[in-house]
């Protein structure tokens, strides 16, 4: 058997009382000796110098009551009990050099004496695990004439032991996942992951957080979420502002951002707050920070990490407490290798890093999001809107196919289920609006040919032939099987229509990735082009 060891404060008015008729009377600390199921082998009783004389009186009574209970009088100096600082400080150091050993002992700290501080301060070392065990609540008897040693109940804080609370819990979590992705039963499984990741990162951490992922794959819209969401949870109090990055240049980004003095520039005519200021208490989202000139990331990690910055013009900084996520659609390890971005600052911003797959590596999302969408359209035009059976099947035979790339993403989805919507005669989007659909889109993604052309859709367009691996490779290009060549020409193509190595790698293993642990599309894509001597930047340029 353990033994079990008790730890609490002395009650210096429940627990007082020097005559003999102090045993008629209900004394917390004293009455847990009277309970015949709480064998107590050890008291540790904590006391101000002020009332040694009444923690000895408690020992001695401890000793008729239970003399196999060994009471040890701690005594705690505290100027102010009621200063929290002074108390968790106490109690904190006299936890760090306790000789706990649970394998042999049990611990109940006892939390019905003392100042509310004391109580709240054991609440929270026995809650951080360092007392490792559980709270000790003890009652006096009921009624007015009550007699005896009151009631006791122990509290364990493992919240895993509670069945009701846990399923609360894990109900409480869904809603957020849900919310996050605004309701929509996603079925890519990877994507679900990430949000659960970001749903419980969001709520417990102050820490920057870094979404990456092509053009309109839905970034500013999970950021705005996860504002919503510290917002319900009361976890933040100011504004949601965002700013595209890519908008912003030349003086106008660091006015921008971080504000200016009246003077400070050309045009600088009066002062300006700037958005790290407006953000105060609040979330602040720099889309495509990648954009960014390395003067304003300078100001930024600043920013970040000390909530400090120089306004342009100022001669006295300014403060801002934000918390701050960040997006980009460019391998920020790629701009650092180019000088083009800070690596201190990526360190800083990198901790809680997401990339958001485009639609076209969540192909099986597309049609919760064709309905999501055309219920929010639906909304906006006032009126009732469906697919009828037969062109809701050819749009998603469409909309699901290899070759539908959904350059645009979650935005060319949202604007072509807009456009039906609209154009739907009595709110029925039959298969002639589906089919000029999706001649359409297939006209926008085509690409463009070499000299501007006014082609519209349902006209004939001059496609631009596809350049060869000569151009490429030069003499090394007939060196090839017929297989390689076929191979690298298509891979080739595919590189040639994104911006960065990792947007291309995502395309090109859309299927493998999603049963790897670890995913570095861009490194696979880049050992493969090593293979034929090829760097990044010379296939796409």
């Amino acid at each position: 058997m353990k033994k079990l060891v008790v730890m609490g404060f002395l009650g210096t008015q429940l627990d007082s009382g020097l005559s003999p008729t102090r045993w008629e009377k209900w004394r917390p600390t004293v009455s847990l000796a009277q309970h015949e199921d709480l064998v107590i082998d050890r008291l540790e009783l904590f006391h101000d110098v002020r009332s040694t004389a009444l923690a000895r009186q408690v020992q001695a009574d401890y000793a008729q009551l239970s003399p196999t209970t060994e009471v040890k009088l701690v005594e705690m100096s505290l100027a102010n009990p009621w200063d929290f600082g002074e108390v968790y400080t106490a109690l904190y150091d006299w936890a760090a050099a306790y000789p706990f050993d649970p394998s042999k002992e049990t611990y109940q700290a006892h939390i019905t004496t003392g100042t509310h501080v004391a109580q709240i301060c054991l609440f929270l070392l026995v809650e951080a695990r360092f007392i490792p065990g559980v709270l000790l609540q003890s009652a006096p008897p009921r009624g007015r004439q009550g007699r005896g040693p009151g009631s006791h109940e122990v509290i364990d804080l493992d919240l895993s032991r509670y069945d009701a609370i846990n399923q609360r819990l894990h109900v409480a979590q869904q809603d957020a996942v849900s919310f996050l992705k605004s309701g929509i039963a996603t079925r890519n499984t990877r994507f679900n992951t990430l949000i659960d990741e970001v749903e419980r990162v969001a709520v417990q951490s102050k820490a920057p957080l870094l979404l990456t992922g092509p053009t309109g794959a839905g970034k500013s819209m999970l950021a705005r979420r996860v504002y919503e969401l510290k917002k319900a949870r009361h976890q933040i109090e100011g504004e949601f502002v965002e700013v595209n990055c890519a908008t912003l240049h030349g003086d106008g980004a660091g006015s921008t951002l971080f504000g200016h003095k009246k003077g400070a520039f050309t045009g600088a005519t009066t002062d300006r707050l700037g958005l790290l200021r407006t953000a105060h208490g609040g979330l602040l989202f720099l889309d495509e920070i990648g954009e960014l000139g390395l003067d304003e990331q300078a100001m930024l990690l600043k920013a970040v990490e000390e909530k400090r910055f120089l306004p342009m013009g100022a001669d006295r900084e300014a403060s801002s407490n934000f918390q701050l996520i960040a997006g980009t659609n460019k391998d920020l390890r790629i701009e650092i290798a180019a000088g083009r971005f800070r690596e201190d600052l990526f360190a800083r911003i990198n901790l809680w890093t997401y990339t958001l797959p485009g639609l076209a590596q969540r192909r099986e999302d597309i049609e919760p999001n064709m309905d999501h969408q055309l219920a929010l359209a639906a909304q906006e035009l006032g009126r009732q809107v469906r697919f009828t059976a037969e062109a809701r099947s050819a749009y998603l035979r469409f909309a699901t196919a290899v070759d539908a790339v959904w350059r645009g993403n979650f935005r060319d989805l949202s604007a072509s289920i807009t456009r039906l919507a609209t154009l739907a005669d009595h709110g029925r989007i039959g298969i002639a609006l589906v089919n000029a659909e999706i001649q359409r889109l297939r006209w926008q993604w085509q690409s463009l040919p070499s000299q501007t052309s006014d082609a519209r859709p349902g006209q004939a367009t001059t496609t631009p032939a596809a350049p060869s691996l000569q151009d490429l490779l030069g003499d090394k290009a007939a060196a090839l099987d017929t297989f390689d060549q076929l191979q690298l020409q298509a891979v080739w193509k595919v590189c040639r229509r994104h911006a960065s190595i990792s947007d291309a790698g995502r395309e090109l293993f859309n299927v493998s990735r999603q049963q790897r642990s670890v995913i570095n599309d861009a490194d696979r894509l880049r050992k493969y082009l090593m293979k034929f001597g090829l760097e990044w930047d010379a296939v796409v340029r």
